[in-house]
């Protein structure tokens, strides 16, 4: 991995620390705010490269079948 992936995975990596000290339960948020969250890390799961996957510990299949999953779906 180069020095630009690393970065972008550590900064990742604080965003998401954040989101979930923001958002102790789903019952915090809001059911839109739950909506738009599932869709927005699902999309992310799609985008990312088979080294970032390898890294949180999911297959490239794992990781298709969990970002293709729809919004509303837990």
């Amino acid at each position: 991995m180069n020095g630009i992936s690393d970065v972008r995975l550590r900064l990742h990596s604080q965003e998401l620390e954040a989101d979930h000290a923001r958002v102790a339960t789903p019952g915090d948020i809001s059911r839109w705010g739950l909506f738009w969250r599932r869709r927005h890390t699902r999309k992310a799961l799609l985008s990312m490269t088979s080294e970032q996957l390898r890294d949180i510990g999911l297959s490239a299949q794992q990781a298709r079948e969990e970002g293709l999953k729809p919004f509303w779906r837990d």
